[in-house]
């Protein structure tokens, strides 16, 4: 979804002139809101927020409910005093992703070129599709009636020569609208913007660039690219100097590749028992593991999120000597980083594991540790110890045949440690990075 900040001066006609324009950006307007809605239309016109419990978050909004401050990824019980009077819809990813699946096969049927960059986003590049159905402007339209016809939902379309403005352009285009930026207006359009608005600039880069003088994307294309860099460095100086000016070479690539795999959870109450933590540690990296099975990948970092009571948030990564898709092996890496957080003795909120650095399993030649060398064989059936990767893996394999077969509550990987009983927790599952 678009989150860049949006200006007044940027939502208006800049021109019909549509050639070099082939770059389409396909946004979902509040997807899993509008996914909700579809379902329940006697929820409509209400403010509707999707979220989980009181200690989770708001993992989307409708229009009706962003107008009294709500939005995505505030927490919940802030969010209820903000607009007390909104209905709560638990979260269907498994219904997401089913319309998400459905988009995309809409947005394949107008071209190959296709990219995915979230479950609700996706870039086209339509110049080989406009002697078959007509020019961008057409294609977004028949884009936008197909959604609304097949699922019951809006989306916003950003029509621009480069992949940049066209994600902006898409933004300004919200809520089910469309806007075109010809080539020629493209600087025009850009230096209407807040320098937030530009890729890569977040609220510690903007407060840099404020300490230069430089508060907008005009003022930032009017700075030699010296001064930007020192603001922020020489690469993002060099970078955003280009994207100020509307400089944006990178293609639309098809197929791309998942970056990364993760999951968290939000505990229904603070845990101070850090074994407790672990258990729930072992269980996403577990979940992590199964993804990456499913998906042929293996990845070589292993990172762990964690929000402390206070709010405060913490994480902690390293890198594993040979890729892996064993969850056993996530999680004993999750493990170390955890007990080498600083915490401050405080309690645990949230806990989230994410492996990066994924390639093609198939490509990944795996070198066994000395260990695993050393290790004596395990001989079936007779309940010792199970050493080695491929042991594990064998093992975890079998697990997801079960969750196939019987569902993915069938069976959950051995806990790391005794879980007090009673232990409930608020789930939330994050979608892979596909940005």
């Amino acid at each position: 979804m678009s989150r860049g900040p949006r200006a007044a001066a940027a939502r208006r006609d800049w021109g019909s002139e549509e050639d070099g324009c082939s770059i389409l950006h396909v946004d979902m307007d509040a997807f899993f809101a509008s996914v909700e809605l579809a379902r329940r239309p006697q929820l409509r016109g209400l403010p509707v927020i999707v979220g989980g419990a009181q200690r989770g978050v708001v993992l989307a909004a409708t229009y009706e409910a962003r107008a009294f401050g709500v939005h995505s990824a505030m927490p919940m019980s802030v969010a209820l005093r903000t607009c007390p009077q909104a209905v709560v819809v638990p979260p269907d990813h498994h219904a997401y992703h089913e319309v998400s699946v459905g988009v995309m096969e809409i947005l394949g049927d107008v071209t190959a070129l296709v990219e995915q960059v979230s479950i609700d986003e996706a870039f086209l590049d339509v110049a080989g599709a406009r002697r078959r159905l007509g020019p961008p402007t057409v294609i977004a339209a028949l884009i936008r009636s197909r959604v609304q016809a097949q699922f019951g939902i809006a989306c916003s379309v950003g029509i621009a020569s480069t992949k940049f403005v066209a994600k902006l352009a898409s933004s300004h285009a919200k809520p089910d609208g469309v806007m075109l930026v010809p080539r020629a207006a493209t600087v025009d359009f850009l230096h209407a913007l807040p320098v937030g608005a530009l890729w890569g600039v977040g609220e510690r880069t903007e407060a840099a660039l404020a300490r230069w003088g430089i508060d907008s994307v005009a003022e930032l294309a009017a700075s030699d690219v010296a001064t930007v860099q020192r603001a922020v460095g020489k690469v993002a100086g060099a970078h955003l100097h280009d994207l100020a000016w509307g400089r944006d070479p990178r293609p639309v690539s098809p197929g791309r590749v998942e970056k990364s795999v993760g999951a968290e959870e939000t505990f229904a109450q603070d845990v101070a028992n850090l074994t407790v933590v672990q258990d729930k540690a072992l269980e996403l990296a577990d979940r992590c593991a199964a993804r990456l099975r499913a998906g042929s990948m293996v990845g070589r970092t292993v990172s762990v999120k964690v929000r402390t009571s206070d709010f405060r948030t913490l994480t902690r990564s390293r890198t594993l000597a040979t890729p892996t898709d064993v969850g056993r092996e996530i999680y004993l890496a999750a493990r170390e980083l955890l007990a080498a957080a600083d915490l401050g003795g405080l309690p645990v909120r949230l806990i989230g594991v994410r492996v990066e650095g994924l390639g093609p399993a198939a490509e990944t030649v795996r070198q066994p540790t000395l260990e695993e060398a050393s290790a004596e064989p395990v001989t079936r059936g007779t309940g010792g110890p199970a050493h080695g990767f491929a042991t594990r893996r064998e093992a975890e394999l079998a697990m997801d045949s079960v969750r196939e077969r019987f569902g993915k509550a069938a069976i959950h990987a051995g806990a790391a440690s005794g879980r007090p009983s009673g232990t409930r927790l608020a789930t939330t599952f994050v979608p892979a990075d596909l940005s």
